[in-house]
Order: structure tokens, then C-alpha cells, then sequence
């Protein structure tokens, strides 16, 4: 058996090192997406009118795009399965207290 067949056989384990902040993760209201031929942009916003502050870039090869959305559905159903449908656009007004 050649390397790529052992390769595709196995799953590799691989240590991913983040700092505290890193791990913290990034709070965003709104993203925005775009592309060119060779990658995909994703840019992550908090939105406080009057401006927005960008809070992450991630760009990324079309075909890791495609298993993003497809690993992003996948993750969608099974939230939905556990705890309702989602509502496209709907407008949440609880974010762990609530907005009056």
C-alpha cells in the first residue's frame, strides 16, 4: 500500500496549539462573504451603528469553502434536530439577557 492509500485509510491526530485569546473565540453580529476565482473571504463584523469593526478575516480555497458550508449544514441540522427549526432572519432579542 502506497503513502496516499495509507494516507486515506487512517485519520491523522494533529495537536492544534491556540493561545488564551485564540481560545476565547471572536463575538461577530454579521459576516459578509466574497470571492475570486482562486479563494473565498469571510469577513466577520460586530455591527454598532453608526459603524461596523471588522473582527476577523478567514479566507480560505474554494473547495474548503464547500466543505465549510456542507460541514456548517450538517452542524444546522443537528441543532435543529435537538432544539427546533430555525427561522431565516429571524431577529433573536435574547443574547443571554434580554433587550428591551
Amino acid at each position: 500500500m502506497d503513502n496516499n492509500n495509507q494516507q486515506q485509510g487512517q485519520q491523522r491526530n494533529v495537536q492544534i496549539k491556540a493561545n488564551d485569546d485564540a481560545l476565547r473565540g471572536k463575538y461577530a453580529t454579521h459576516m459578509q462573504v466574497s470571492h475570486s476565482k482562486e479563494e473565498f473571504i469571510f469577513d466577520f463584523m460586530s455591527l454598532f451603528p453608526p459603524q461596523a469593526n471588522l473582527v476577523s478575516r478567514v479566507v480560505v480555497s474554494p473547495q474548503h469553502a464547500k466543505r465549510i458550508a456542507a460541514a456548517l449544514a450538517d452542524n444546522i441540522k443537528k441543532y435543529e434536530d435537538q432544539f427546533g427549526t430555525l427561522k431565516a432572519g429571524e431577529d433573536n432579542k435574547e443574547i443571554g439577557f434580554k433587550v428591551s
